[in-house]
């Protein structure tokens, strides 16, 4: 995996990364802060991307083109994987990018050699535990939607990937990453993107990770989650949603314990659907 030295301390950690999603929110984020990981970062989506610049390649794959994530994943050690759908919605087009999608590049990653997968699962696989509970990542999964399914699958397969091949993974169950939070719900979800950098890389660069699940989240005051057990990645968080508290709390004085999303960590993810086919 890795391709430094002790007579070349400053190689990259790789040769070539590849970043699926590349041209979604938080790819964009990510694209320019992994490319001192790797010689060459691989970055892929089927939206439009910046062009490729020093150490660059981009590939236009969709995911559920078996054939296409086989060509895409050839060659590299790692792959942080961001892209599918992103949201709640229907189940069929869900179904093609983020269960279908995910499954293709599992195998290619198998068949390619790849050793490990930094996996944007979701805080929605536990969307419908209450916001007064504290979840951990071994208590069961409880999806809040189609969306929360896929990523439940996803965690589901690379389990089995790591079990049976020997595949690395930690999956990473995201909060809320936005330049600051934007309501109350936020101040528990909310994870920086400086934060976002240390996790993905900690991910990557840990030396042993099996398969973990870790959420992504700052040093919040309000917390959901308990990431104790997975302290072995190294991850610390240094960022906190504290500082726009009253902001949050001004643009949103009260709340509507009616209101399911204010009652479950998923939020208005809770309540969307059902789908006309």
């Amino acid at each position: 995996m890795t391709t430094a030295s002790s007579s070349n301390p400053a190689a990259p950690a790789f040769d070539r990364l590849l970043l699926t999603g590349a041209a979604g929110g938080l790819g964009r984020v990510l694209r320019p802060r992994l490319k001192r990981l790797c010689r060459v970062l691989r970055a892929s989506d089927i939206a439009a991307m910046e062009p490729a610049g020093e150490g660059e390649e981009v590939v236009v794959a969709p995911l559920e083109d078996a054939a296409a994530v086989h060509a895409l994943v050839a060659g590299v050690q790692a792959i942080v994987h961001l892209g599918g759908v992103s949201v709640e919605g229907p189940f069929e087009p869900i179904l093609q990018a983020n269960i279908v999608g995910v499954h293709n590049l599992y195998e290619a990653a198998r068949k390619h050699g790849a050793r490990r997968i930094v996996f944007a699962s979701s805080n929605h696989v536990t969307g419908f535990y209450r916001q007064d509970e504290v979840v951990r990542p071994s208590d069961p999964m409880r999806p809040d939607g189609h969306y929360g399914l896929s990523k439940a699958f996803g965690e589901n397969l690379s389990r089995f990937y790591f079990d049976r091949y020997g595949l690395e993974t930690v999956c990473l169950r995201i909060g809320s990453s936005f330049p600051e939070p934007k309501d109350r719900r936020m101040l528990a979800t909310w994870l920086s993107y400086d934060d976002l950098e240390r996790l993905v890389v900690a991910s990557l660069m840990a030396p042993v990770v099996g398969h973990s699940v870790v959420y992504g989240l700052s040093d919040n005051t309000t917390r959901w989650w308990d990431n104790t057990s997975a302290a072995h990645i190294g991850f610390r968080a240094q960022d906190s949603s504290e500082p726009f508290r009253a902001a949050a709390e001004a643009r949103q004085p009260r709340i509507d314990l009616a209101d399911p999303a204010a009652v479950f960590q998923g939020g208005g993810f809770v309540t969307k659907g059902p789908y006309e086919n």
